[in-house]
């Protein structure tokens, strides 16, 4: 009698295994085998006619709270954003800041709902989602992505991260909001250092947002230096403070987009730094026209991994939650367009973006938990070229409902 499983994909091509196709089972949410002509009998099985099968996406950086608000906003903010050098970024999160004179849950869960869907339907099974926590937003963002990250339980895997957008020294009560959030429930500590108006206050940015974490045993993650301007250093103060409080691999840095005018000298400097301290860089370079040197961090081997940022908004108006169009988009920015390169693209768009969240059991292997996409391309050079969604995408062990979920993406 042979063994069963919950589901059977048969003719799967794996990454770097040419030609030859696998079968893989599933079984209690978890991998149960690879390999060929599997002898399983399964209650679902899955023609994958040699198409790509790997693990799932994940999305390290999404502002949930702010998605599909661009219709309630001016383009100023925009503008600012990616102006020139950068320099107007400060001015640009000020002009963005005035949707949030409006936030309220009820309709920020509809919206937080539509982009765990489309991250469904994407086969984009992790995210860490940030919500504004000030005096204007409140708590009303945060309460919208517990809710859904409740809703989506088994779905999408949604890390909230409590956000201190507007600052925690030059916003008064911000502080206290965040440990509010934190209280509610929220996964990760956010914080923005640079935009404290002096370098002390950026630093105590930071000490504020470790001393939360380490009280609420959290990670932490920081968007850093999103201006250009050489000058700023804050992605070096938020690596240092991990090293000294014992935090290395709990910090992940945002953006670091001044480093694309470090000297090279210093550059270097820093990447031995963040690799002591365990501190992985997100980057997102469809979302503004500076962003971290990815190739220089990869060659000093700190993890890289990419993000959506934004879905929608008054930074950016395109976005599906779709990481092989993040990546897509990545390989013309980056010029990252020979075959290894797209290979280390799909890297960033899937295990290595999962390692920067600390999820380190997403993996293709037997006794791994069941996250994965099946593709109708053959491999990752025309995954990327097509940027699709998947044919099947399989979350804890389940495909999951793509009727539910497209109806829910409308």
């Amino acid at each position: 009698m042979p063994e069963t499983c919950d589901i059977l994909i048969r003719n799967a091509r794996l990454r770097g295994e040419a030609d030859d196709l696998r079968d893989i089972s599933i079984a209690g949410g978890k991998i149960a085998g690879i390999g060929p002509a599997l002898d399983v009998a399964a209650d679902t099985e899955i023609d994958a006619a040699g198409g790509l099968v790997t693990e799932s996406f994940a999305n390290p950086h999404l502002h949930m709270c702010k998605v599909w608000t661009l219709e309630m906003m001016r383009d100023d903010a925009l503008k600012a954003y990616r102006e020139g050098s950068m320099g107007k970024s400060m001015t640009a999160i000020e002009l963005a800041s005035l949707v949030k004179e409006n936030y309220d849950a009820s309709w920020i869960t509809p919206n937080v709902r539509r982009a765990a869907a489309l991250a469904a339907l994407h086969g984009n099974l992790h995210i860490r989602a940030f919500a504004d926590v000030d005096t204007k937003a409140r708590l009303e963002g945060v309460k919208a992505l517990l809710a859904v990250r409740e809703e989506f339980r088994g779905i999408v895997d949604i890390q909230v991260v409590a956000f201190a957008q507007d600052g925690i020294v030059r916003e008064p009560g911000a502080a206290e909001l965040l440990r509010e959030a934190m209280e509610l429930g929220a996964d990760v500590v956010g914080g923005i250092p640079w935009i404290e108006f002096t370098d002390a206050d950026a630093a105590s940015h930071v000490r504020a947002c470790f001393d939360l974490a380490q009280e609420f045993d959290k990670d932490v993650s920081m968007l850093l230096d999103d201006a250009g301007d050489p000058g700023l250093r804050t992605l070096e103060t938020m690596a240092v403070e991990a090293i000294e409080r014992g935090w290395e691999g709990r910090a992940l840095a945002h953006h670091c987009r001044a480093m694309a005018l470090y000297p090279e000298a210093y550059l270097k400097r820093l990447c031995a730094i963040l690799k002591r301290a365990g501190v992985p860089v997100v980057s997102d370079p469809h979302t503004g026209p500076l962003h971290a040197r990815v190739g220089e961090l990869l060659e000093e081997e700190v993890l890289v991994c990419l993000g959506q940022d934004d879905i929608s908004d008054a930074y950016y108006p395109f976005g599906r939650n779709n990481m092989l169009e993040v990546a897509f988009l990545a390989s013309h920015l980056l010029w990252m367009t020979a075959r290894e390169e797209i290979d280390r693209l799909y890297d960033m768009v899937t295990v290595d973006a999962a390692r920067a969240m600390n999820v380190h059991d997403l993996a293709l292997a037997p006794g791994a938990p069941a996250h994965l996409v099946v593709l109708d391309e053959p491999d990752t050079v025309e995954a990327l070229r097509n940027h699709a969604p998947p044919a099947h995408v399989v979350s804890h062990g389940r495909l999951i409902d793509r009727a539910s979920m497209a109806a829910l993406a409308e």
